[in-house]
């Protein structure tokens, strides 16, 4: 080997391992940098017709354990989905409340019962009349309190879809804008590794809301698609449409059409059924508690504000009303009907006739709401009648609930089960979710910038730059004794 040879190959070798130190010193600073992989530097031999000639550097490659992150990331999207669920569920069932929490509902019908007994212990007592007609007015609230905030809840979930989906565009418009890149330094021969991170960070924007699989194309391009099947980055970016509502009721329902679905390319998604499009993901579960959970907690509400206003309205009840007028409790002033079922305990109303506010008189609650003059005022037997009527064990007409007999509190209570078991399951199976993505977020982030490795590396970096170095001093020493043999 030549002295001029040997100069190049050290030259070459020198050039290498300042390349490797900087590549080393970006992996150590980007250490907690998130989306941040890991770089690599690739080496390769410089020939010089059938002999080496040093090294080259051919480029900088960026490490990824894709099956981990994968997994990472519908483990992300399935914690999204269970956070919602059971957020969901525990505000519902803060809504309710449970039975001794002042102001539940199961309170303030014990409370009403409470009254309405002493008022019937002392029919004369206009003041117990009158906080049996209070404690009427105050479940009334209470009822029309928790269907106001289920419908809340629900336009919460409409609102984050919204949001969502605007994320989830920006996103993926980011990504398509990112593949054109990459494809123009790829073609260039330039590095992509930083555009490649910036990808990672804008598909963990998505990824929470759709369960994703990701593909590298040998030119460098990223494609996603859904986990069931659905492309929503190729050539280019898909465009998911939704339009968010201006504010929710009972009546509001993606099968009636008055309330948005979701569209993909304009193309309308079916999210219901036994296959659900992005089913498992953060906005699959919002529409979930937009159009499923939150409509079923209405029904069951309307249920029990239909069975409260039909116990007082029993053929026979009050024999001063005519039949098919309401009694004590009422649809915004009229008969409670069973085929207006739906929203019923957002119109449900305290009877007028009982409010002195309106033209009413509590002593009508011991006469008979269509009592035109006050009666004995030692006359306690309607109001023993309507005490009876709510602790009677009657079928439930409701279809919210199974036709079983029970009492109006054993109806209350088991409303309140049925979101307190939902609570437990949504948040037992939060629980599974969170330890799950605990455990994958914990073996990316160990196969990620090791300090500890790339030290080592730096340690080797600086014993192979100090041989090139060795190898300059010894050439140039040899060039030297060559040209003083020469004089």
């Amino acid at each position: 080997m030549s002295i001029s040879s040997a100069l190049s190959n050290a030259l070459s070798g020198l050039s290498a391992s300042a390349r490797a130190a900087n590549v080393v010193s970006s992996n150590i600073a980007n250490a907690m940098t998130e989306g941040y992989g890991t770089r690599r530097l690739d080496l390769a031999s410089r020939m010089n017709g059938s002999e080496g000639s040093g090294v080259r550097v051919v480029g900088v490659s960026r490490q990824e354990d894709t099956v981990l992150l994968a997994q990472r990331r519908l483990s992300s999207a399935n914690l999204g989905a269970n956070q919602t669920t059971a957020d969901f569920m525990a505000r519902l069932e803060g809504l309710i409340g449970v039975p001794d929490t002042p102001g539940s509902l199961s309170a303030q019908l014990a409370e009403f019962e409470g009254q309405m007994i002493s008022a019937a212990n002392s029919p004369w007592n206009d003041t117990l009349l009158t906080n049996a007609v209070d404690g009427a007015q105050s479940l009334v609230n209470t009822i029309n309190a928790i269907s106001s905030g289920i419908q809340d809840e629900r336009f919460r979930a409409d609102t984050d879809i919204d949001r969502a989906v605007g994320q989830i565009n920006s996103a993926l418009e980011g990504l398509e804008d990112l593949n054109k890149r990459i494809l123009s330094a790829t073609a260039k021969g330039g590095e992509v590794a930083s555009l490649m991170d910036a990808q990672a960070q804008l598909v963990e924007q998505v990824a929470p809301y759709i369960p994703i699989q990701t593909r590298r194309e040998t030119n460098g391009a990223l494609q996603i698609y859904s986990d069931d099947g659905h492309v929503l980055l190729g050539h280019r970016a898909a465009q998911l449409g939704f339009d968010r509502a201006p504010g929710m009721d009972p009546f509001l329902s993606l099968e009636t059409g008055n309330i948005s679905g979701l569209t993909l390319n304009g193309r309308p998604l079916r999210l219901d059924g036994t296959y659900p499009a992005f089913d498992g993901g953060q906005l699959s579960a919002m529409f979930q508690v937009r159009d499923t959970l939150g409509p079923e907690a209405q029904a069951r509400l309307d249920g029990v504000a239909r069975d409260l206003a039909e116990r007082f309205d029993r053929p026979g009840l009050d024999a001063t009303i005519a039949a098919g007028s309401p009694g004590l409790f009422t649809d915004a002033g009229g008969f409670v009907d069973g085929v207006n079922e739906v929203g019923l305990a957002g119109r449900l109303r305290l009877n007028a006739a009982v409010m002195p506010a309106e033209g009413g008189a509590v002593w009508r609650l011991r006469d008979g709401l269509g009592a035109a003059v006050e009666g004995p005022s030692g006359n306690a037997t309607f109001l023993t009648a309507q005490i009876d009527a709510m602790a009677a064990t009657l079928p439930t007409a409701s279809a919210a609930f199974s036709p079983t007999s029970r009492s109006l509190s054993g109806l209350i209570s088991e409303n309140l089960s049925v979101a307190g078991l939902g609570r437990s399951s949504a948040e037992m199976k939060l629980s599974q979710a969170a330890a799950r993505h605990t455990t994958l977020e914990t073996a990316e982030l160990a196969s990620g910038v090791d300090t500890d490795d790339e030290l080592q590396r730096l340690l080797r970096i600086e014993q192979m730059y100090a041989a090139n170095a060795r190898v300059i001093t010894v050439s140039e020493e040899m060039m030297d004794e060559l040209m003083r043999i020469a004089r």
